[in-house]
């Protein structure tokens, strides 16, 4: 059998869904690999580096037309999705919510779909967890923007001249990205609370030594799926004077809110940002999806009263070889699950929950 894939659009998307380490692993279990021509070469990845470890540097068309299983990080441009047709599977982050017209037509060509986002947050799907995977690295690199953007020392530092004190930083969401957020400003020095409107964040939040900003009388608003769901009128309000009283001291804010499928939750207003101290930043890791803020326009630095907004498309492409490493892997472990060793095919388990709540029907 053979695993495919082609160029991403390098001007959105920088990672790559085989790695050079990948290589040999799909190897070993019997598949081929064809990539197409400078597949990873701007990440430093050599057509021959591939090569040399077994892989077939081949045409992007031949490569869609002939492999068995294609995979991307995102969704395939149009005119490629053409080529797609019955038996072939196509595996990524393929965002069902804004493509369901183009999975639908591949879903009539009989074309076996896997989104990647749509993995069921249970145990044994924790090594193919490609959002734990992405949002850890962007978390930390979120931190490390903002930081740079900051204008002031992060950590308190004492010296004959005075005292320096530390940044203080908020964290707004506390998931996986939140939560390496946390623990990256505390590394760094910084003296880091963080929010959610999941209770269960609580706990995780002080264990990395953050404070946790508690809503009074908060509800737990957790899905079974683990995820944030959508908070009443009431406890929004609740939030929104939290909020913004504590936003007078805070330095730095880290937004990572987000429903899936939804735009994203506004949490900090034009009168919340008008409070903030001047020359403090806010980096909204929402911005693709709307932003936490009022005034987030992804890939632009906004200026409010003296407060930078900013976030970002794809923060992962400021990091797209260790993004592309994880991602690899997750992929590897997922398409192992999918792969019977035995008959060498791919056997699409519905009784299997991963394989049930990723396939697109």
């Amino acid at each position: 059998m053979i695993i495919g894939s082609i160029l991403e659009n390098h001007d959105f998307e920088k990672r790559v869904a085989i790695t050079p380490d990948i290589v040999k692993k799909y190897i070993s279990l019997g598949f081929e690999i064809f990539l197409e021509k400078n597949y990873g070469s701007h990440l430093g990845f050599s057509d021959q580096m591939y090569s040399d470890l077994g892989a077939k540097i081949k045409d992007g068309d031949e490569i869609l037309k002939n492999s068995n299983l294609i995979v991307q990080l995102n969704i395939l441009p149009d005119e490629k999705l053409s080529l797609l047709v019955e038996k072939q599977s196509l595996i990524g982050v393929l965002n069902p919510y804004d493509n369901k017209d183009k999975l639908q037509v591949l879903v009539e060509k009989k074309v076996d779909i896997f989104s990647l986002e749509l993995l069921p947050r249970i145990t044994r799907a924790q090594s193919m967890d490609i959002l734990s995977s992405q949002a850890n690295l962007a978390g930390y690199k979120a931190v490390i923007e903002s930081f740079a953007n900051f204008e002031k020392a992060i950590p308190m530092m004492m010296t004959a001249a005075g005292t320096i004190p530390a940044a203080k930083v908020l964290v707004v969401g506390a998931g996986v990205a939140g939560l390496q957020a946390v623990a990256t400003a505390k590394r760094m020095g910084a003296i880091v609370f963080g929010t959610d409107v999941r209770m269960a964040s609580k706990e995780q939040v002080e264990s990395l030594g953050g404070k946790f900003l508690t809503v009074e009388g908060s509800e737990n608003l957790e899905t079974e799926g683990g995820y944030a769901k959508e908070a009443s009128e009431d406890f929004k309000k609740k939030q929104e004077e939290l909020l913004a009283e504590t936003l007078k001291k805070i330095d730095i804010v880290i937004c990572t809110a987000l429903i899936p499928g939804k735009k994203a939750p506004l949490i900090i207003k034009d009168f919340m940002i008008s409070n903030m101290q001047p020359g403090s930043v806010i980096y909204d890791l929402a911005a693709i999806q709307g932003g936490n803020t009022q005034f987030t326009q992804a890939d632009k630095i906004i200026e409010k009263n003296g407060v930078k907004i900013m976030g970002e498309s794809n923060i992962l492409n400021r990091l797209p070889v260790s993004a592309s490493n994880l991602y690899a892997k997750n992929l590897f472990n997922f398409i192992e699950n999918l792969y019977d060793k035995e008959k060498k095919e791919i056997n699409i388990n519905l009784e299997d929950e991963i394989i049930a709540k990723t396939i697109i029907k």
